[in-house]
């Protein structure tokens, strides 16, 4: 069996910085790493300083665009680790999170973790995952 990897990069900042948005796995199935996905506009500036809510919004959003590029979307999660700053002030949010996975019919195994700090200060959340397709 050969494996191919193909990197995944739908905005260029990552790869000056040394990783790709995600890695697709290619073989039997299709299997599709995606690193932290964050608040951040297309040039990798943080966006909506201290909105919770606003910045989940659009760590899902850069979720779901390292998918699209990758033909999959969050139908095809099969894991979603969040990584928050502030866990108390997450919660009130998590719905918006689950309402869209839910719409896609997924509830992947998730792991959620409070840390001091994300990479880029200012920063609330984070979403990590693993897609699979066929």
């Amino acid at each position: 069996m050969t494996v191919e990897r193909t990197a995944i990069n739908p905005v260029p900042w990552s790869v000056e910085l040394g990783f790709n948005q995600a890695e697709l796995v290619s073989g039997p199935t299709r299997t599709l790493y995606i690193s932290g996905q964050t608040a951040t506009n297309p040039d990798g500036k943080p966006e909506h300083e201290a909105d919770m809510a606003a910045q989940l919004a659009l760590s899902l959003d850069n979720l779901e665009s390292v998918l699209t590029a990758a033909d999959m979307t969050l139908a095809n999660l099969v894991r979603l680790n969040v990584y928050t700053t502030d866990v108390d002030a997450l919660f009130p949010h998590y719905g918006l999170l689950a309402a869209r996975l839910a719409a896609a019919g997924v509830a992947p195994p998730s792991t959620m973790l409070g840390v001091t700090r994300l990479a880029v200060p200012g920063l609330l959340v984070e979403l990590e995952g693993t897609a699979v397709a066929d």
